[in-house]
């Protein structure tokens, strides 16, 4: 009896090349026909290998190795390998083994217990912490290549939905209270931290969409913009811009100041050089625009005091390069070119990083005193409690205010004053 495809071939086969319109309609009958044809998966592949991965001896042996009572590899090294502590790391897989429940240690069909939850997690840790391809966790994890890609996805995908609400977070009036003491301390009143950008190269951009990702390097990237403070917390993470755009262009699609303009963000009072003040700002490098919200260094210093200034902004002005720093060399996946292939899963690891960067700093206990006072600093700071929603026409007006420019030169002038006169021996 002959088969589907051969009828197929003597149809082509028997149409007359004079017939164009013929001709056609036969191949577009073929295609249409493999087309709708369902590829059939079937079990084993006859001559392929099936290997024992000893799971179970797998799982007891890296538990032995690191959650046991007496673990083989001690605190310190347990801290190097999965970049926190252990206490935090074992929090973080009951949480998500809690919420999703492919990470429950389950039996399969035939009753043999399948991966467990640490197997997996510690699979998608590798491969966040050092940066590894899916096939490299199998000998020691005895865990299969897309397995591991299936678990890192559903891993950072938990972790944003659980932690993403509290390590994501806007900054309320407790967290302006220590960002406003770390500013004073580097003699920056009413400052909430550094802005700037970092770009993760993108390997697997798919080539129509490279020319939209290149920017000023020839390679696709992505673009993450970032606020940190002195104690390297992300207070802001936008991920997703492509890279052929610059830090003006992402700021502008950033939903940064949006809290500020809606009047959902706690006000600022201040008074500086005998100016007062109802926004606090964030230290940032040259190509950023002339913002009452934004306090830029001095290109071309001239004067004792502007020299001075632009030496501390410049200093300070690095905590948010000290936080990509720390967080491409905690999370070494970030660091190396992205290997997934879709925009999606990259922005849910890029956000799961830094909510796990953001945790493990909570967890090793960097604290500021909200209450803490300076002496010769001015008048103390404090977050205004009578913010409210604005209609349009005040919500058009802040945004006039956050971008002022007379506003910036003069609170740069201010800041240029209150450094020279109240700490100039920091820098």
């Amino acid at each position: 009896m002959p088969t589907k495809r051969s009828c197929l071939q003597s149809q082509l086969d028997d149409s007359s090349s004079d017939d164009d319109d013929s001709f056609i309609a036969s191949v577009a009958a073929i295609v249409h026909t493999f087309s709708n044809v369902k590829k059939q998966h079937g079990g084993s592949i006859l001559g392929h290998r099936v290997i024992y991965h000893d799971r179970e001896g797998g799982h007891a042996r890296m538990f032995q190795d690191y959650l046991a009572e007496n673990p083989t590899y001690g605190p310190d090294i347990f801290r190097r390998r999965y970049m926190m502590s252990r206490e935090l790391f074992v929090h973080i897989m009951n949480e998500v083994e809690a919420h999703d429940d492919y990470f429950v240690h389950k039996r399969n069909g035939g009753g043999v217990l399948g991966l467990s939850c640490f197997q997996k997690i510690t699979a998608a840790m590798r491969m966040l912490t050092y940066g590894v391809p899916t096939d490299a966790t199998n000998e020691y994890m005895r865990i299969g290549e897309s397995t591991t890609l299936e678990s890192l996805r559903r891993f950072v995908a938990a972790v944003v939905e659980i932690f993403g609400e509290e390590y994501l977070r806007h900054p309320n009036e407790a967290d302006i209270a220590c960002l406003l003491a770390m500013g004073e301390q580097k003699g920056f009143p009413r400052m909430l931290g550094s802005i700037d950008c970092m770009h993760w190269a993108w390997k697997n951009c798919p080539y129509d969409k490279q020319g939209q990702y290149k920017g000023h390097v020839d390679k696709p990237t992505i673009i993450l913009e970032a606020v940190a403070s002195d104690d390297l917390w992300i207070w802001h993470a936008f991920f997703g811009m492509p890279g052929s755009h610059n830090d003006i262009n992402v700021l502008h699609r950033s939903p940064l100041f949006d809290n500020l303009a809606e009047g959902r963000a706690p006000e600022v009072k201040y008074s500086v050089n005998g100016h007062d003040y109802t926004m606090g700002y964030y230290l940032a490098d040259g190509i950023y625009p002339l913002w009452a919200t934004l306090v830029k260094t001095i290109n071309h210093p001239v004067g004792n005091k502007r020299q001075y200034f632009a030496k501390a902004q410049e200093a300070a002005r690095k905590m948010v390069e000290r936080g990509f720093g720390v967080l491409q060399s905690r999370f070494d996946i970030v660091r190396e070119p992205a290997r997934m292939w879709d925009p999606e899963t990259l922005s849910m690891i890029m956000r799961a990083c830094v909510i796990m960067h953001n945790m493990i700093v909570e967890d090793e206990g960097f604290v500021i005193d909200p209450n803490e006072r300076f002496e010769d600093g001015g008048d103390n700071v404090e977050p205004d409690h009578g913010h409210a929603h604005r209609t349009l026409e005040e919500f058009i007006e802040a945004h006039k205010k956050i971008r002022d420019k007379e506003t910036h030169v003069q609170l740069k002038e201010d800041l240029i004053e209150h450094l020279w006169n109240h700490h100039p021996d920091l820098y």
